[in-house]
């Protein structure tokens, strides 16, 4: 305030901070960014998507086809949730929509693990994969509760690692079906939920997906499915989301190279992605024969189009596509993925592992 008196001055900083101090709930505080930079749109991609992880149990396969044709989707894995009998109806009532165009992944029943006999358990999960088999799936998928949840009938957590479940990863080998795991989940839900966690607005409302405190951390974790993949070569299997390691993709390097086995999907990881594209983009040039495009969000036109953006531009500072509740308080850069990567991760990949059934 060049030549301003100094009450003017005073007066002025008086101005200024009564304003300042107006508070703002952080839940209410939406920014909207000054950068002025270039802004694509691409309303499909540069060549014909499929969708490898999603999941659309909830969801009206009618819709969802309409919006897989307005985005250039050309099919659509669905991860069922459901066991047993429903689960065949999921099976069936996305074949029934259009067989060309679903694909369905089967989900692991943990139920009788608490059995004394757990030779018979693992005899029952054979018969139930066989069952799923026999229907029709194209992989099958492992959840995070392994690990973090499932007991045996001692009470004490199973762990990934445990040798009484090869049986389970050698017959879905045998079957030609890929293994999909998703353990641990980001670092973030593994760290208190305080002032430091990058994460804090999405674990103080959903409290319930923090893993802080749990007898397994999340480098344990990885160690043990990492003994999986190395006890099982003859099995294909999918880490999904950039193998649940998307912070450390160093680290996902390692375990890709020393497991030839091992694909991973982009799943729900833009977000983590898309804030370090130099790295990213490394990473996809190396591996471009191992990495699958997936959503793991509810299929909607906004939502693929923001990963085609993420994918294919150059494009600075900009939202990535997430759950309603959000990630984190960042923003994203595009990778610029030349064309021969582009048909791999979009299309290829996904098409050698769906072979058998297209």
């Amino acid at each position: 305030m060049e030549g301003a008196t100094v009450q003017e001055q005073d007066k002025f900083v008086a101005m200024v901070t009564a304003k300042a101090s107006v508070t703002l709930p952080l839940s209410d505080f939406h920014p909207v960014s000054m950068l002025a930079s270039p802004k694509h749109e691409p309303q499909t991609p540069r060549f014909p998507a499929i969708d490898y992880h999603n999941h659309l149990d909830a969801q009206d396969p009618a819709e969802v086809l309409r919006i897989m044709d307005a985005c250039g989707i050309e099919a659509c894995v669905n991860i069922t949730m459901k066991t047993g009998d429903e689960a065949i109806a999921q099976i069936d009532r996305y074949r029934a929509a259009n067989p060309k165009r679903f694909f369905s992944i089967g989900w692991m029943d943990w139920s009788g693990a608490d059995n004394p006999d757990f030779d018979a358990f693992i005899r029952l999960s054979i018969e139930r994969l066989e069952r799923l088999a026999a229907r029709g799936i194209v992989g099958f998928k492992i959840w995070k509760d392994l690990g973090l949840t499932v007991r045996d009938s001692s009470g004490e957590l199973i762990r990934i690692d445990d040798e009484r479940l090869a049986p389970i990863f050698d017959r879905a080998g045998e079957l030609g079906l890929p293994v999909m795991v998703h353990i641990g989940d980001p670092e973030a839900f593994f760290l208190p939920i305080d002032a430091q966690n990058e994460r804090y607005e999405e674990l103080a409302a959903h409290p319930d997906w923090s893993f802080y405190g749990a007898q397994y951390g999340k480098g344990e974790l990885l160690k043990q499915r990492d003994r999986v993949f190395q006890r099982h070569p003859k099995t294909t299997f999918v880490g999904a989301h950039i193998a649940e390691n998307s912070e450390d993709l160093a680290r996902v390097t390692r375990m890709l190279d020393e497991n030839p086995n091992v694909m991973v999907d982009i799943s729900a990881r833009a977000s983590e992605l898309g804030r370090q594209p130099y790295r990213a983009r490394e990473f996809f040039l190396r591996f471009a024969d191992r990495i699958l495009f997936g959503a793991d969000l509810v299929p909607d036109e906004k939502m693929y189009r923001l990963y085609y953006r993420f994918l294919e531009t150059a494009d600075e500072y900009f939202e990535y596509p997430t759950h309603a509740s959000g990630q984190g308080r960042w923003m994203i850069y595009g990778l610029y993925l030349p064309d021969e990567v582009l048909r791999k991760v979009y299309r290829e990949n996904a098409l050698r592992l769906l072979a058998p059934w297209m």
